[in-house]
């Protein structure tokens, strides 16, 4: 069995077998749940074979995740010098906080509506269209440069030589 499925096995078992064994609120016994998930995720890591260094690459290159990556940063470059990693981290996080709280107004959205709560629901509709109108600016126009910047890298290998091309090399 592949270790991300055994992981999410504990979770999932865990989940099913708590009500049994558990009375009262399933919120009493969530963090045995989550302690559980937890140590099943970090055991699946340890016991699962490390990922290839290409996949690496090449997640890296087209997701650009923050983090500790610079030894695959280094190996990217080596391949591709003028290779940027990303640097927005602080933009990306501004970002991120926007699409929370814009998802939970879109939670609290439908909620107003049924209730006819017309003051919060104007408040909501006001912050979505507000938060959108930032996201366009910070993160919807810079998508453009990200892909070309992908797109530009690729870490696919040339194409091998068909029999034709190499009977016409000399």
């Amino acid at each position: 069995m592949p270790t991300s499925t055994g992981t999410e096995a504990a979770g999932i078992i865990a989940a099913m077998i708590f009500p049994a064994v558990f009375t009262g609120l399933p919120l009493y016994y969530w963090p045995l749940l989550f302690a559980i998930s937890l140590a099943g995720s970090i055991i699946g890591t340890y016991l699962a074979p490390p990922v290839e260094a290409a996949t690496l690459r090449k997640f890296y290159m087209t997701v650009k995740p923050w983090g500790f990556w610079a030894p695959i940063i280094a190996e990217i470059q080596k391949e591709h010098p003028d290779f940027v990693p990303n640097k927005s981290f602080k933009r990306d996080m501004f970002n991120v906080a926007l699409g929370i709280i814009a998802q939970l107004a879109l939670t609290c959205l439908p909620i107003y509506l049924v209730l006819s709560l017309h003051g919060p629901l104007a408040i909501c509709v006001a912050m979505l269209v507000v938060i959108a109108l930032i996201l366009k600016k910070t993160w919807w126009n810079k998508l453009e440069d990200i892909i070309g910047e992908t797109a530009h890298h690729s870490l696919t290998a040339p194409a091998a030589p068909t029999a034709a091309a190499k009977a016409a090399q000399p």
